[in-house]
C-alpha cells in the first residue's frame, strides 16, 4: 500500500521561507510525475510545480523564480522551497505522485503567510 505524507508547512512572515516535504512508502519507488498544488479558502485548487522522472520542472507564474521542485532519496520524497513567500501562497499544499497511470495523493500542509 502507497502512502504519501506532505509536511513543512506552518505560518512564516512575509518575505520568509519554507521547506515542504512530499515522502512516498510503499510499495512504490520513484514516480512518473510528481505536481505540488495548492488550495486557498473559497479558490480553486492550483498547480503550483511539477518534477518528471528525468528532471524535467515547470512553474506556475505566479510562483516562477520563488519555488524550487527537486528530489532526493532514491526519488521517494519531492521538496517545494518557497522563498520570497507573500501572504496570497497561503494555502494547503498537496502532492500528487504519479506512477504508471496511477494517482496517490497526501493529506496536504497548510501554509500561512502573514504580512
Amino acid at each position: 500500500q502507497v502512502q504519501l505524507e506532505e509536511s513543512g508547512g506552518g505560518l512564516v512572515q512575509a518575505g520568509g521561507s519554507l521547506r515542504l516535504s512530499c515522502a512516498a512508502s510503499g510499495s512504490i519507488f520513484g514516480f512518473d510525475r510528481v505536481v505540488w498544488s495548492r488550495q486557498a479558502p473559497g479558490k480553486e485548487r492550483e498547480w503550483v510545480a511539477y518534477i518528471d522522472t528525468g528532471d524535467v520542472t515547470n512553474y506556475a507564474d505566479s510562483v516562477k523564480g520563488r519555488f524550487t521542485i527537486s528530489t532526493e532519496n532514491a526519488q521517494t520524497t519531492v521538496f517545494l522551497q518557497m522563498n520570497s513567500l507573500k501572504p496570497e501562497d497561503t494555502a494547503v499544499y498537496l502532492c500528487t505522485w504519479s506512477k504508471r497511470g496511477v494517482d496517490y495523493w497526501g493529506q496536504g500542509t497548510q501554509v500561512t503567510v502573514s504580512s
